[in-house]
């Protein structure tokens, strides 16, 4: 059972809480000034905008560094590439997933829902950056979302999916839906499965309060070949239970055929 903080205790979350969205709120404008230059100057010769992700993770990374009581730790990197296409597939367990998965520093494309692109400043960004935005539960948005990360894995981009489709709200893995794995299977190009520690209490879902001390810990595991295994079904669970095996959480089987997946 998790401890409930005392008063002092809980007043202090509500300081550094305010900071951090304070913070975020002053330095987001300014940010995002530097990526329209960042884009403005690459846009002739970085067609697959690498330079600009790579803005956008120190972006990101920023805040992570101004909180001293949060650390990030990544590893694995060797398993991922600098270029050509993989399917990257993490849990979802808080918004802080966001920035931590920013700490890879490796190109990729988000899959996003839709609304993120409507965010000022950080939507207006990812749009630059041509993210790829998913409407959940709208099938026409499957299809478009589909095609897009395809035209990525086919420019030499790795593409970054949340299979579970949304955040858990109790930190326990949820079923897998079958976009991302459908993609790997169609184009050849392996799954990455990444297992991020410690983000559910940092900032859990519909929470607002930040937690002080955070360890956060991204563990990207070995790739999985498509060819390897018997079709979607089979790969989808395989790479489930690493990550589950990584998180620490019991194997079941629990894979559903939506297509779906988001943050």
């Amino acid at each position: 059972m998790r401890r409930i903080p005392c008063r002092a205790v809980r007043l202090r979350l509500r300081l550094v809480s305010t900071y951090c969205w304070a913070l975020i709120g002053l330095t987001c404008p300014i940010f995002f000034v530097g990526a329209l230059v960042v884009w403005a100057v690459t846009l002739p010769f970085d067609r697959r905008k690498v330079v600009l992700h790579f803005y956008s993770s120190a972006w990101a990374s920023f805040y992570l560094v101004a909180n001293p009581m949060w650390k990030v730790r990544v590893k694995g990197r060797e398993h991922l590439p600098w270029r050509g296409g993989a399917v990257l597939v993490a849990n979802h367990a808080s918004l802080i997933d966001i920035l931590v998965l920013f700490a890879l520093m490796r190109p990729y494309k988000w899959v996003s829902k839709a609304e993120n692109f409507k965010l000022p400043f950080v939507g207006w960004n990812m749009h630059m950056n041509d993210y790829v935005p998913l409407v959940r539960g709208d099938r026409a948005s499957v299809i478009t979302m589909l095609a897009h990360c395809s035209r990525h894995l086919r420019a030499g981009s790795p593409v970054l999916f949340f299979p579970e489709g949304t955040r858990s709200k109790d930190g326990r893995l949820k079923p897998f839906k079958d976009g991302a794995f459908e993609l790997s299977v169609e184009h050849g190009v392996p799954i990455i499965p990444i297992a991020v520690h410690g983000t559910g209490r940092a900032l859990p879902k519909h929470g607002m309060v930040l937690e002080e001390h955070v360890d956060a810990r991204v563990e990207i595991l070995p790739p999985l070949d498509p060819a390897a295994f018997d079709g979607v079904d089979a790969l989808r669970e395989a790479a489930r239970e690493q990550i589950a095996a990584a998180l620490g959480e019991p194997v079941a089987r629990a894979g559903v055929r939506d297509v779906a997946s988001t943050r």
